[in-house]
C-alpha cells in the first residue's frame, strides 16, 4: 500500500494543476447537484419491532382523518392573580384565543377547554389542544407565527398564556459563538504547531472543501435516498474534524521528509506512502464505527452514519490527492520561515540527502522537543506513570455507574422558554402526568366495549391519575383513549407504568378478545431509549472488533491493537463519567451553565462511542505507526516510542487540541444537551490524546519491550502484507525489499 499511495502522492503533486482542477470540478458540480435537487423529506422517526411503532402505525391505518402523525400544540392559560379562568370576562378572552387559533394556517381543530372539562380542580388554569394537519417538521412559518400571535394577543387581555408541544417553533439554532471560537483556535494552534500561515490553512482548506463535497452529496441525493436535512448534522462535524487531522499528518510529515533533505516530490510521496497509510486506516476505522450504527435499527441514525461515512471517505480521499497538490504549489512555504533559505535553491544531491538525514537525526538527538523528552520520561518510570493515569481515569469514570439515560423533553428546556414555561403551568395545576399522557389503542370486533372495559381496569393501576373516555373509529374496530400518569414523563415510575400497562395486554386480550397496545410520545421515548440500550453492548463490540482486526493488519501485532482498544473503552467510560457528574448529578452546574440536572440523552453513549472511536484510532494510528516505522528500520522499542514521539507527538497534540476546542465551543450554547454534547466530546478527546494515547501507550510499549509486536508465526502468514509503515520505499532495489521484514522478524524472536 505504502508504495501505491507514494506514487499517487509524487503525481498529485506533479500533476498538482489537474489534480486541484479536478477537485474544484468536483466541488463546484456537488455545489449544482446539491442546489438543484429536490428539497430534502422531512425528518420521519420510527423504531421498528417496537410496540409504540406498532400502535402508531396502527392508529394510522384505522384513524386516517386523525392524522395520527399530525403536530400539535397545548395552549396553556392561566387567570391573572386573584382571578378565576371559569369568571365570564376570562372565559371570553379564552374564547377569542380559541377562535382565533381555529383560523390559523395549517390547524385543522382545536379543542374548547370549557367543553372537555380541561379546567384545573382550583380555577385558575386551563388548556386547549390544537390539531395541525402535518407532522411537526411540515408546519410552516405562518403557522407558527399564527401561534405566536395567538399567544401575544391572550397575554394583551391580561392571561399568562403559553405553549408546549411539538407543533411549537423550536429555535434550534445556535448562536454561532462556539464555533466561532474553535475556527479561531484551531487557526491559531495550527499556525503555532507549523510555524507558517500557508500550512496552517492547508488542513483548514482541505477540510472544508471535503466537507463541502459531502454536504452537497447528502443535499442532492436527499430526496432520492429519503435523506433529511438533519442527516447531514454527524457529517458535517465528523468531515471536519478527520478532515483537519489527516492534513495536518500528511503536511507534519511532508515537513519532515523535506528537511531531511528529500527531494520535494519525493518528499511528498514519502509522505502520502506513510502517514497517508496511517490515514487509510484510520479512516477505515472510523467508516466502521458509523456504518455499524445500522446495528440499532433506527432508520434515522442507520442513514446520519452512513452519511457521515460517506464524507469521511472523501476527507481520506482529499487528504491522499488534494494535500499533495496544494504542496506542491507552496513546496517551501510550508516551512518555518527560519527554515526556507535551506530549500530556496536546486534540490539536494541523493548524497547530500543522506548528509542532512544524518545531521537532522544527530540535531534531534542532541536537542529533543518535548515530546521526546515526554516519552524519555515515561520510559524511565512506566509503572508509576501506568498506575497513576489508570487510576485517575479509573476515577473519573465511577460516576457512569450511575448513567441514567433518558431523552430531552420540555421539561429540561431553558426555564425562558415558552415550551418550558407550559410544562411547568400544567405540572402546577394539573400535576406532571399531564405533561405525558399515554395513548393505548384497543383493536378487536366490539372496539368501544373492549376499550370500556380496558379503561376500567387501567384505571385502577397504582400511578394513574386519570383514564379519558375512549373514542372509537367509523369502523367500530378500534377506539382509543388516553390514560395520565401521576408522574413526570421523564420520571422512572412512569417507565415502570408503561411496562405494568403492558404486562396488563395478554390478561386484557383474553377478557376482551381485543389487543391493546401503549404508545404515545412518553412511551416511544421509553422504547428509543430501551432500543439504544440493547443495541449498546452488539454495536460496541462490532466496533472495536472490527477495528482489532484492521489494527492487527496495520501494526502486525496481537497486543498493540488489544491496547488500542482497552484504552478506548477507558477513555469512553472517563467520559460518561464526566457527563454524569456535571449534567445529572449537576457539579460544577454553575461553571458550565447547566440550568437543572436531568438524565443523560439516550443517544449519547453510542454517539460519543462512534465519534471517539474514530478520533482515537485517527491518534492511535499515526503515533504508533511511526514507533512501528522505526521498529522495522531496525530501532529498539525504545528508541521507537521516543521517535514516534519526536515526531508524531506535536501532531498529535495539535490535532487533539484542535478538536477540544472546536467541542468546547458548544458548551457556550444555551441549549443543555448541546451544552453536554460538547463537553462529553471534549472530555473524551482530552482523556484519549493526553492520557492515553500520550501517557498509557508508551508506558506500556516500555513494559513489553519487543512481545508488544509479537504476532504468531502462523497469523502472520495469513495476514496481508500492506507494508503501512513504508519499509519498501527505503529500498528501491526489490532484492532489498524483503530485508527489513526479516530484521522485524528477527527482533521479534
Amino acid at each position: 500500500m505504502a508504495t501505491f499511495l507514494y506514487k499517487l502522492g509524487r503525481l498529485a503533486f506533479r500533476r498538482r494543476w489537474l489534480t486541484a482542477l479536478l477537485w474544484v470540478v468536483i466541488f463546484c458540480g456537488a455545489g449544482v447537484a446539491a442546489s438543484s435537487a429536490s428539497p430534502p423529506p422531512a425528518d420521519t422517526f420510527s423504531m421498528p419491532g417496537t410496540q409504540s411503532q406498532q400502535a402508531f402505525d396502527l392508529l394510522e391505518e384505522k384513524f386516517p382523518a386523525a392524522s395520527a402523525d399530525g403536530a400539535s400544540a397545548r395552549i396553556v392559560v392561566r387567570a391573572p392573580e386573584g382571578a378565576r379562568i371559569t369568571a365570564a370576562a376570562q372565559q371570553e378572552h379564552v374564547a377569542a384565543l380559541v377562535a382565533r387559533l381555529k383560523k390559523s394556517p395549517q390547524v385543522t381543530s382545536v379543542s374548547d377547554p370549557f367543553a372537555t372539562r380541561a379546567v384545573s380542580e382550583d380555577g385558575t388554569t386551563a388548556y386547549a389542544i390544537a390539531t395541525y394537519e402535518v407532522p411537526a417538521t411540515e408546519v410552516g412559518d405562518e403557522a407558527h407565527d399564527a401561534l405566536d400571535d395567538a399567544l401575544a394577543a391572550a397575554r394583551d387581555s391580561g392571561l399568562t398564556a403559553e405553549a408546549g408541544g411539538d407543533a411549537v417553533k423550536i429555535d434550534a439554532a445556535m448562536s454561532g459563538t462556539g464555533e466561532q471560537i474553535g475556527i479561531v483556535v484551531s487557526a491559531v494552534v495550527l499556525v503555532l504547531t507549523f510555524g507558517s500561515v500557508i500550512a496552517a490553512g492547508m488542513p483548514l482548506l482541505t477540510a472544508l472543501i471535503g466537507v463541502g463535497v459531502g454536504i452537497s452529496a447528502i443535499t442532492a441525493l436527499g430526496s432520492t435516498l429519503g435523506l433529511s436535512s438533519t442527516t447531514s448534522t454527524l457529517a458535517m462535524m465528523l468531515g471536519l474534524a478527520v478532515g483537519i487531522d489527516y492534513a495536518l499528518f500528511i503536511v507534519s510529515r511532508y515537513r519532515a521528509e523535506l528537511t531531511e533533505g528529500r527531494d520535494r516530490e519525493d518528499a511528498a510521496g514519502r509522505a502520502v506512502g506513510t502517514a497517508g497509510s496511517a490515514v487509510v486506516f484510520a479512516g477505515l476505522t472510523v467508516i466502521v464505527a458509523l456504518a455499524g450504527l445500522a446495528v440499532v435499527n433506527i432508520p434515522m441514525l442507520t442513514k446520519m452514519g452512513l452519511a457521515a461515512a460517506g464524507t469521511v471517505a472523501v476527507a481520506v480521499l482529499v487528504a491522499l490527492t488534494f494535500v499533495p497538490a496544494l504542496l506542491g504549489f507552496a513546496p517551501v512555504k510550508v516551512l518555518r520561515r527560519r527554515d526556507r533559505a535551506r530549500f530556496s535553491g536546486k534540490p539536494l544531491s541523493a548524497r547530500r540527502q543522506r548528509r542532512a538525514a544524518r545531521h537532522a537525526e544527530k540535531d534531534a538527538r542532541r536537542r529533543p522537543n518535548l515530546g521526546a523528552r515526554w516519552a524519555g520520561f515515561v520510559l524511565r518510570r512506566p509503572v508509576a506513570v501506568l498506575l497513576v493515569a489508570v487510576a485517575g481515569l479509573g476515577a473519573v469514570a465511577v460516576p457512569a455507574a450511575s448513567l441514567e439515560l433518558g431523552l430531552p423533553g420540555e421539561g429540561t428546556m431553558a426555564p425562558d422558554t415558552t415550551q418550558r414555561k407550559a410544562y411547568d403551568l400544567l405540572s402546577d395545576s394539573f400535576g406532571a402526568g399531564f405533561n405525558g399522557p399515554l395513548l393505548i389503542t384497543v383493536e378487536g370486533p366490539d372496539a368501544a366495549a373492549a376499550a370500556k372495559t380496558v379503561g376500567e381496569r387501567l384505571a385502577e393501576q397504582d400511578g394513574v391519575a386519570a383514564v379519558t373516555p375512549a373514542t372509537p373509529n367509523e369502523a367500530g374496530d378500534t377506539a382509543i383513549l388516553t390514560v395520565v400518569p401521576t408522574t413526570g414523563p421523564t420520571d422512572g415510575a412512569t417507565e415502570d407504568l408503561v411496562r405494568t400497562l403492558r404486562g396488563l395486554a395478554d390478561g386484557l386480550r383474553a377478557d376482551t378478545g381485543a389487543e391493546v397496545l401503549v404508545t404515545g410520545q412518553t412511551a416511544m421515548f421509553i422504547d428509543f431509549s430501551q432500543t439504544l440500550n440493547d443495541a449498546l453492548l452488539p454495536y460496541l463490540a462490532l466496533v472495536v472488533g472490527l477495528a482489532f482486526l484492521l489494527l492487527m493488519v496495520v501494526f502486525r501485532s496481537v497486543l498493540v491493537p488489544l491496547k488500542a482498544a482497552l484504552g478506548f473503552l477507558l477513555s469512553v467510560a472517563a467520559a460518561l463519567g464526566a457527563v454524569v457528574a456535571v449534567f445529572q448529578w449537576g457539579w460544577l452546574a454553575d461553571v458550565f451553565g447547566v440550568d437543572q440536572p436531568s438524565p443523560i440523552m439516550s443517544t449519547m453513549p453510542i454517539f460519543m462511542i462512534g465519534v471517539v472511536f474514530g478520533l482515537a484510532m485517527d491518534y492511535e494510528v499515526f503515533l504508533v505507526t511511526r514507533m512501528r516505522e522505526a521498529y522495522v528500520h531496525g530501532a529498539r522499542p525504545a528508541e521507537a516510542v521516543v521517535t514516534g514521539f519526536r515526531y508524531g507527538g506535536r501532531v498529535v497534540a495539535a490535532a487533539a487540541a484542535i478538536m477540544i476546542s472546536v467541542f468546547s465551543g458548544f458548551i457556550v450554547e444555551d441549549n443543555d444537551f448541546i451544552k453536554m454534547i460538547g463537553f462529553g466530546l471534549a472530555a473524551a478527546v482530552l482523556f484519549d490524546a493526553v492520557i492515553v494515547r500520550m501517557t498509557i501507550v508508551p508506558a506500556l510499549f516500555a513494559l513489553l519491550g519487543k512481545s508488544a509486536w509479537w504476532l504468531p508465526r502462523w497469523l502472520d502468514r495469513l495476514l496481508p502484507d500492506l507494508d503501512v509503515e513504508g519499509a519498501k520505499l527505503s529500498h528501491p532495489d526489490p532484492s532489498e525489499r524483503t530485508a527489513p521484514r526479516r530484521r522485524e522478524r528477527e527482533l521479534v524472536d
